[in-house]
């Protein structure tokens, strides 16, 4: 079965612009940056029973470093990757204009 995209009979208009931030995923972020921010003595403490083991489980470093990273998204999202690309896809191309005054 195949989805045709339908032709647009007229402009779309209403609803978000594009780089509006979605309402859900940003109460999201708030309640998760809330819910750190609350716990941070426990969080700290809790990545370091795990580094370092705590009563039956064992040390485990790596996967301390991993819930650290991860946890550090909801502080810090991570940034897209952009590439910057010329005229058909090729090198940009840069000029600059250089004028030599006379003392």
């Amino acid at each position: 079965m195949s989805t045709v995209e339908p032709t647009r009979k007229r402009e779309k208009t209403g609803g978000r612009t594009k780089g509006t931030p979605n309402k859900v995923n940003r109460e999201f972020r708030e309640t998760v940056r809330k819910l750190l921010d609350d716990n941070a003595d426990n969080v700290g403490t809790w990545i370091t029973q795990v580094a370092e083991g705590h009563g039956e489980n064992k040390a485990d470093p790596a996967k301390a470093l991993d819930l650290l990273a991860k946890l550090a998204e909801f502080a810090a999202p991570k940034l897209g990757r952009v590439e910057h690309v010329g005229n058909d896809g090729g090198p940009v191309q840069h000029s600059i204009a250089v004028q030599f005054v006379k003392p």
